[in-house]
């Protein structure tokens, strides 16, 4: 189906079951709901934080932080400062669940057609472009540690 991780792949086919989008709503919702677990704790980031960590074009000001493991994986943790963005919330959740703690050369592979796969191809422009701004930062930092090791 994809070169999405395991539980990420579970994910998408499940997401691509719901055909009501008040039950897609509903869904990433109680993902966003698991937001507090994947926000920047205060040793790795502080506010004000540094505009290298925000993302472009993001409607809910969100930011991404990767943080090396010593074996080679990276840490990925987030924030978003507008509390109503849910949406960036959920993303953020499903990154750090697919991609943290896990060999580099999957996030650096991950595709922003992701956005579309669990928002569905109805949403906003703006709100996707956002959302893809997450998945593009997740992206080139895993790249730039792939370009650094080799």
């Amino acid at each position: 189906m994809s070169n999405y991780p395991p539980k990420l792949a579970e994910l998408v086919e499940d997401f691509q079951s719901i055909t009501d989008r008040s039950e897609r709503a509903e869904a990433l919702i109680e993902i966003a709901d698991r937001f507090p677990e994947v926000r920047v704790p205060a040793h790795v980031a502080q506010k004000p934080y540094p505009e290298e960590n925000h993302v472009t074009f993001c409607e809910s000001d969100a930011y991404v932080w990767a943080i090396d493991n010593p074996d080679g994986t990276v840490k990925y943790y987030f924030d978003v400062l507008n509390p109503q963005g849910l949406s960036a919330m959920a993303i953020s959740v499903v990154l750090d669940e697919a991609y943290s703690n896990q060999p580099v050369e999957h996030a650096a592979a991950l595709d922003t057609e992701l956005v579309f796969k669990l928002f569905g191809r109805e949403i906003s422009m703006g709100k996707g472009q956002g959302l893809m701004g997450i998945i593009a930062m997740v992206r080139g930092e895993a790249q730039k540690r792939m370009q650094k090791s080799n």
